[in-house]
């Protein structure tokens, strides 16, 4: 018998208050980060930045909700949600941009991408 191998969306990766990572990351699942990364995250899923959360550096992915401070490049292949609290200083490329009043956007951005992403290698 071959077993199956079943996500069941409730997979997801996260990095703590009080956490730093330094250098790239690469996640199959959805990734949680209410710590501080600086460096690279490419995840082929959904990357929520909690209101804690810090990234400087490069994002790739295939959503985003950003509470925290993104500062950096963000490509986000599907939405990209910026909620009241969230920050970001950079450039952003993704297909939809839904911003809430109160949200800090300084940068630039590109719209109209709709590439699924793959795991970096």
């Amino acid at each position: 018998m071959a077993s199956e191998k079943q996500q069941s969306g409730s997979m997801f990766n996260a990095l703590t208050a009080g956490s730093k990572i330094v250098g790239t990351i690469t996640a199959d699942s959805d990734y949680r980060i209410d710590g501080v990364i600086e460096g690279e995250l490419h995840c082929t899923g959904k990357v929520v930045i909690g209101e804690a959360g810090k990234v400087k550096g490069t994002v790739v992915c295939q959503n985003a909700e950003i509470m925290g401070l993104m500062d950096g490049k963000i490509t986000c292949h599907q939405q990209l949600s910026l909620r009241a609290n969230g920050k970001i200083q950079g450039e952003v490329q993704t297909k939809t941009l839904i911003v809430e009043p109160g949200a800090l956007f300084n940068g630039s951005c590109s719209m109209g991408t709709d590439k699924p992403i793959t795991p970096a290698k």
